[in-house]
């Protein structure tokens, strides 16, 4: 059975979920450990011998560890195809992993500029422009998911729930603790309540422990 270590409200919500869609698509069932960041429990000497580079996710099967998203996404989607988290048709899968790299990337490390704006400047002023730069362009990245939402039908990659919406929900939950109000992106917050409604989304927030509310007007 895979098992899937996972911080609560990371990134690694996007094959958390992926999992209960794959759970409700074919039976196939996993487990899943958390793993508590906010106390460091991605540095233990345990954890450092699945992932060196102490993230999470990591996805374990047979003994044997897997790191990195998209690595561990693709790796899914070819292992449960009936699941039909990404498409079978080889062009519309390669667009749909160019914007799942992209939110990988890009939007995912802009939002480290602002939760962790000492990894790139040493002083408490510089650090202050590193997070409102970060801010900024997080925003842009968030206004550039509400145009693609604008084409959903009903979910980014058409018919079928996937991974770049599950991506989708988690960046506008972090978007609240940069203090962007939802509220002023109407139709990103619409979608993402509708992804959080899905069952298997559902189940995976309720494992996790996490809602959609995060923002706190300052």
């Amino acid at each position: 059975m895979m098992k899937l270590y996972y911080g609560p409200g990371a990134c690694s919500f996007v094959p958390h979920a992926a999992l209960e869609v794959i759970k409700a698509a074919t039976g196939d069932d996993f487990e899943t450990q958390t793993v508590k960041l906010h106390k460091g429990e991605q540095r233990t000497p345990e954890y450092l011998a699945l992932n060196p580079l102490g993230l999470v996710p990591v996805l374990v099967e047979d003994g044997k560890a897997l790191t990195q998203i998209v690595a561990i996404c693709d790796y899914l989607d070819r292992r449960f195809p009936a699941a039909g988290l990404l498409p079978t048709d080889p062009w519309q899968r390669a667009q749909a992993l160019s914007t799942f790299a992209w939110m990988n990337n890009s939007v995912h490390p802009t939002f480290t500029h602002v939760f962790r704006p000492s990894n790139f400047a040493s002083g408490e002023s510089a650090q202050e422009d590193v997070k409102a730069l970060g801010v900024a362009k997080f925003r842009e990245h968030l206004e550039r998911i509400q145009s693609m939402i604008a084409h959903a039908s009903p979910w980014l990659l058409g018919e079928s729930i996937s991974f770049v919406d599950f991506y989708a929900l988690v960046f506008l939950r972090w978007g609240g603790f940069a203090n962007i109000d939802p509220a002023s992106l109407p139709a990103y917050k619409a979608f993402v309540d509708r992804v959080a409604a899905h069952p298997a989304v559902a189940s995976a927030m309720a494992r996790e422990g996490i809602n959609l509310d995060t923002f706190k007007a300052k």
